[in-house]
């Protein structure tokens, strides 16, 4: 940190403790990289089986059609 100026009040050495306590720990609960989320492997599965669709006039009846 480079520096914590009061600008309005008198806090206590306590209470400037605590301050700075609560912001260090947000600073380094910030500085965690998060854990990507990661898809289910059903989800994965479905999303590798599906066809791709192509649009178009009769198509809904060659949908039906391995």
């Amino acid at each position: 940190m480079s520096g914590l100026e009061v600008v309005k009040g008198n806090p206590t050495p306590e209470e400037l403790a605590a301050l700075v306590a609560v912001i260090a720990a947000r600073s380094a609960a910030a500085a965690v990289p998060a854990e990507p989320d990661r898809a289910s492997d059903w989800a994965t599965y479905w999303r590798h089986a599906r066809r791709p669709l192509h649009p178009g006039p009769g198509r809904w009846r060659a949908s039906a059609h391995p």
